[in-house]
């Protein structure tokens, strides 16, 4: 196999680059998993790093041919999955500002940022309004992250939140019309011509894409495709929508497969959660390969040609355009004025922009648009600054402008039964947020009448899903006692909590030799309190007139003397205010000037 220059290139070598790529992306995953930071920051300083400063990887000559086709179906697939997030049920229920945001604020940066880009950086209009659709978007893969830093309250975080998940297949579709606008400018001779050109690509990918989500749509409903094979079909799929689209027009390829996803995820009655997990994981992958590999073609030198009108516009961006959208589309609202400045500050670039700027600058450049050479590092240096400056000042203008929330501690609890709901009032006397979820009407009034928050409904339905609010809460109780139920809802939140946070109780103790139980057991969360204490156990002390309650640890009365009068520990809280969970295998023991909630 030989480069485009012509030079040998052996595939053992290309393996062996694509596997230290993806171990260098997994690494940088992991730590920023650990530093709570967004991935794309370390993704894009290790493709800096091995690139233009080692010279260790350099994608061009070392991968040849494949570098161009690998990004184009790259990004498909981003694309793909970020499209199937827009759920049009979803926005009929945001609020004003998040319908603002996702429309009219999308459209003031659009126009606002192509002018400044414009005039500042002397792009061609078409380039500054390719440019303006990438920074269109604030994806959630960024601001997840942020948002796990900066803690803001819930108004902040339900705007942010939501306006990245819309934002992202918004500003997508309209990064890949811009483009393809310019694209069948340049292939025509005139207006007339282009215009013709441009109906052609639109046509063609959006009915493409249509009959492409369509079929499996009816393949999945008719029952034509067994669950095993879905995730398989759907992956087929996208890859011949997105290569016939563009052998029957070119181009049209990226808005083929966007629309496909965007269609796919509105087709009501069919189930999606697998493959969305699935494309979610693969888009991972892609995702540290590509930001590595793009990162390593970018000419440092690049950067600093950039000079001060790059600075100047990341400037008007941050501080000019931002804010303007923001208070424009919260005119009305009830949001406050710290609230706005909050949401105003946080707008990071991520994933859409350094995905797409890439994949067009190569295409443009081929078609001798040789101002494109700066459109990768113009990307590349807003994505860069955006999160560095808001990752690094985000909580401390939060705490300025007491918008931020403590350390979660709270609990949301599976049940509002007798057992749930003892437990929930005494969490909450020691001050710990707790919410209740049980599809029992009844039950829930009962806890609403105590003053403690509630969700009515299947805690693993959809309807409960879109009704979460998890900013104040760390730990998930699952207190039913149904074996099946909670086996379901410690696998369905195990995507809303991490694994060591899960906790669910025994409904009947393991048996030695059954081993459908063994099972169960080992798909139910972490079991909650003793090794011996079910749900029917803490009930029927309940009934027998035991209570839970705190008890102070002190020198006078120790933890041991506390076990001694068969008291059953349920929970320990540290002198700071921090709670644990009493489960099998504790990793804490309580001592002088703890708490204790339990049953005695």
């Amino acid at each position: 196999m030989q480069n485009e220059t012509g030079i040998e290139i052996m595939p053992e070598k290309i393996v062996l680059i694509f596997s230290l790529i993806l171990l260098t992306g997994f690494i940088c995953q992991w730590v920023a998993s650990h530093l709570k930071l967004p991935a794309i920051i370390f993704l894009l300083l290790s493709g800096i790093f091995f690139g233009p400063i080692m010279h260790w990887l350099r994608p061009d000559e070392q991968l040849g041919g494949i570098l161009s086709p690998f990004v184009s179906f790259a990004v498909a697939v981003i694309l793909f999955e970020g499209s199937m997030t827009l759920k049009f049920s979803k926005i009929s229920g945001m609020g004003s500002v998040i319908r603002n945001l996702i429309s009219v604020g999308a459209l003031i940066t659009f126009l606002s940022v192509a002018v400044a880009t414009h005039f500042l950086i002397k792009f061609s209009w078409e380039i500054s309004f390719l440019f303006a659709s990438l920074m269109v978007v604030t994806g959630p893969t960024v601001i997840a992250p942020m948002l796990r830093i900066l803690r803001p309250n819930a108004n902040i975080a339900n705007v942010l939140r939501w306006e990245g998940i819309l934002i992202d297949p918004i500003g997508a579709i309209l990064a890949v019309l811009v483009f393809e606008f310019i694209i069948s400018n340049t292939l025509s001779d005139g207006f007339i011509s282009g215009a013709f050109i441009f109906g052609e690509i639109i046509l063609s990918g959006i009915s493409l894409g249509v009959i492409g989500a369509l079929s499996i749509g009816v393949a999945f409903k008719k029952y034509w495709i067994p669950q095993y094979l879905q995730i398989f079909a759907v992956l087929s799929a996208i890859s011949i929508v997105f290569a016939s689209s563009n052998y029957i027009t070119s181009e049209s390829g990226l808005l083929a497969v966007t629309v496909m996803g965007l269609t796919l995820t509105n087709i009501k009655g069919i189930e999606l959660d697998d493959i969305l997990n699935f494309k979610e994981s693969l888009s991972l992958i892609l995702l540290s390969l590509l930001f590595i590999i793009l990162a390593a073609r970018i000419d440092l030198s690049s950067f600093i040609d950039l000079g001060y009108p790059a600075l100047l516009l990341f400037l008007v961006i941050q501080f000019i355009i931002r804010p303007l959208n923001v208070y424009l589309c919260s005119l009305g609202s009830t949001l406050t004025m710290p609230e706005r400045h909050m949401i105003a500050w946080i707008a990071p670039r991520g994933i859409i922009a350094a995905a797409i700027s890439a994949l067009f600058a190569m295409r443009l450049g081929s078609l001798g648009f040789s101002e494109v050479s700066k459109l990768v590092p113009l990307t590349f240096f807003m994505i860069i600054g955006t999160i560095i400056l808001q990752s690094f000042t985000a909580k401390k203008i939060a705490l300025k402008l007491k918008v931020a929330e403590p350390e979660p501690q709270g609990f949301l609890i599976i049940g509002a039964n007798k057992v749930a709901l003892a437990i929930a009032k005494q969490l909450q006397e020691n001050n710990f947020y707790v919410c209740l979820i049980d599809e029992d009407w009844s039950a829930l009034s009962n806890a609403k009448m105590k003053g403690l928050a509630t969700i009515w409904g299947n805690p693993i339905s959809q309807h409960v899903e879109n009704n979460l609010n998890l900013f104040n809460i760390k730990h998930l109780l699952i207190l039913t006692p149904y074996l099946q139920l909670n086996i379901l809802a410690a696998k369905h939140y195990r995507y809303f909590f991490p694994e060591r946070e899960i906790f669910a109780i025994q409904t009947v103790l393991p048996q030695e030799g059954q081993r459908e139980e063994k099972f169960s057991f080992k798909h139910s969360g972490r079991n909650l309190f003793k090794q011996d204490i079910t749900y029917q156990c803490i009930e029927n002390l309940l009934n027998l007139g035991c209570k839970i309650k705190t008890t102070l640890i002190t020198g006078q009365f120790s933890y041991e003397e506390y076990l001694n009068i068969r008291s059953v520990p349920l929970f320990a809280i540290d002198p700071k205010g921090c709670i644990y969970v009493f489960a099998n295998q504790p990793a804490f023991t309580p001592a002088n000037g703890w708490k204790i909630i339990g049953i005695s």
